[in-house]
């Protein structure tokens, strides 16, 4: 909430909240909508009042048809209360909401990006400075901000900063939402105190790992964007983002993709670098060239048509994908492609062998 310290220059404010919601198997906001719309919209209204902001632009993905409409009738209901609008819960604060359609585009979770399709024009981030805060929606000052984060307030409010952060381990307070998929035996959605055993957390709400714990091969810890975590990591490390990052993850959107041994994972990340390249707006030669290359070589990677020299090379590019683009979907393109190499080479380099012994070189390629 950067704008808070600026005075006000004439220009309107506003308040993004972004439900484009487009990470591979990530799935709070929509819970959120589905179930408890109502708890968004009173956030809004009091960030709204925060930032001095009248009006909110809720930028929901196309593909949410059911949730829009579910949204919809909430916002519908909150006016006819008198909750929004003018006077705003007789609070003397006039506050409007809309709903933004997008049209199903993974770059748009981008904030910036996500503001360039609220005004009309291609979903492409742009270069910052300047910031969203100073200029965003319309040439105004804008706070973008997710759903998760701006349901929590009325609560955070109503109990005290002091309740919430009781929560969770030292850097690491409050609750999250964890999306829990793939190779378990109870997929679901559940709010947890951050700083859970990952092994808890799949334990005690997901039903366990299909054949048990020792049939884990891997768990991606916080949607496609971060790089996988093997068995032996996971079963000491916590759910937040200190201890995410010491073992070389991230806790990205906290949905957990848990991958069994029935799984190749050679094929799982080589979906999601078709997915990368796929959803990459072009607008930068290190990402757009970038995502195309990896794809390609996940690709041969499949059936172990590839060189180790070009494995090395394949490690090689995604380090000079991350971190020279706009924004950050290179970087998450890269970083599952570099999980994958760190803690599965042995098991590729044996792929690699096997297509050797069964295709002999001819004319120096396979």
């Amino acid at each position: 909430m950067v704008i808070l310290n600026k005075p006000l220059d004439g220009r309107p404010r506003y308040l993004v909240i972004n439900c484009d919601e487009g990470e591979p198997n990530t799935c709070k906001d929509r819970e959120i909508i589905r179930n408890d719309p109502h708890k968004l919209i009173e956030g809004i209204l009091i960030a709204g009042r925060a930032i001095q902001a009248h009006k909110a632009y809720i930028y929901i993905r196309g593909e949410f048809v059911n949730e829009a409409e579910t949204l919809q009738l909430a916002i519908n209901e909150a006016y006819k209360a008198g909750l929004i609008g003018k006077n705003a819960c007789n609070s003397g604060w006039d506050m409007d909401i809309y709903i933004q359609r997008g049209a199903g585009a993974y770059v748009c979770g981008e904030e910036t990006a996500l503001i360039e399709s609220i005004e009309g024009k291609q979903g492409k981030p742009r270069i910052k400075p300047p910031f969203p805060a100073d200029y965003g929606v319309f040439g105004c000052p804008t706070t973008v901000n997710n759903v998760e984060t701006i349901s929590a307030t009325p609560t955070i409010m109503r109990r005290g900063g002091k309740w919430f952060s009781s929560f969770g381990r030292e850097r690491n307070h409050g609750t999250k939402l964890f999306c829990i998929s793939g190779c378990v035996n109870n997929p679901c959605t559940v709010e947890e105190s951050m700083g859970i055993p990952m092994r808890e957390l799949i334990e005690r709400h997901a039903g366990g790992v299909k054949g048990g714990w020792d049939n884990l091969l891997a768990v991606i810890p916080g949607g496609a964007s971060c790089p996988m975590i093997p068995l032996s990591l996971a079963d000491k490390c916590f759910m937040d983002y200190d201890s995410m990052s010491d073992v070389g993850s991230s806790l990205g959107t906290a949905a957990m993709l848990v991958l069994d041994k029935s799984v190749d994972p050679i094929k799982a990340i080589s979906r999601f670098s078709k997915f990368y390249r796929h959803e990459s707006c072009g607008q930068c030669t290190p990402c757009r060239e970038g995502t195309g290359w990896m794809a390609e070589m996940m690709e041969r990677l499949e059936v172990g048509n590839c060189t180790l020299e070009e494995l090395d090379q394949l490690d090689k590019l995604t380090y000079n994908i991350e971190g020279r683009t706009i924004c950050a979907l290179g970087e998450a393109s890269a970083l599952p492609v570099r999980g994958l190499i760190r803690h599965f080479r042995p098991y590729i380099e044996e792929r690699i062998k096997q297509y050797q012994a069964t295709h002999p070189k001819t004319d120096g390629h396979h």
